[in-house]
């Protein structure tokens, strides 16, 4: 259960550690000019509330898929594979649901973003779980 609930935090912590700069500061004029901004005050309470969501699934998942390999090389890759689910909701569905202009530059910006976020987040939450002991059964 410790485990569990420090990928949890990990999962959030290591996300809003790039998600905030990022979407706050360094590109929030590029979202709000590409129409990828919906709202003016975002409901943060409900990103969290994803967040909290994304890294129980992650927590949960991780035991089943990790094959027991270096931590943190493990870490990223099931965060990667995990990770795929996430962004198809929030990158090209977004694109798909929000007039978005250009969808491509806002793709760009989104694919950068998660790709950043899931190698943090998985090399943090990898060496949370460390190695797998392998059964001799």
């Amino acid at each position: 259960m410790k485990k569990f609930v420090l990928t949890v935090i990990a999962y959030i912590v290591a996300s809003m550690v790039i998600a905030v700069p990022w979407h706050l500061i360094w590109f929030k004029d590029v979202y709000h000019n590409l129409g990828a901004i919906g709202r003016e005050d975002p409901i943060i309470a409900l990103g969290m509330f994803s967040m909290v969501l994304q890294g129980a699934v992650i927590a949960y998942v991780y035991p089943y898929l990790s094959k027991g390999g270096h931590p943190v090389v493990e870490g990223v890759k099931i965060t990667f594979i995990l990770g795929i689910l996430i962004y198809s909701v929030m990158g090209p569905a977004t694109a798909a649901k929000y007039r978005i202009e250009p969808i491509s530059t806002f793709l760009m910006y989104h694919t950068a973003f998660q790709f950043i976020q899931f190698t943090l987040a998985g090399a943090v939450i990898g060496f949370i779980q460390g190695r797998k002991i392998q059964s001799t059964r």
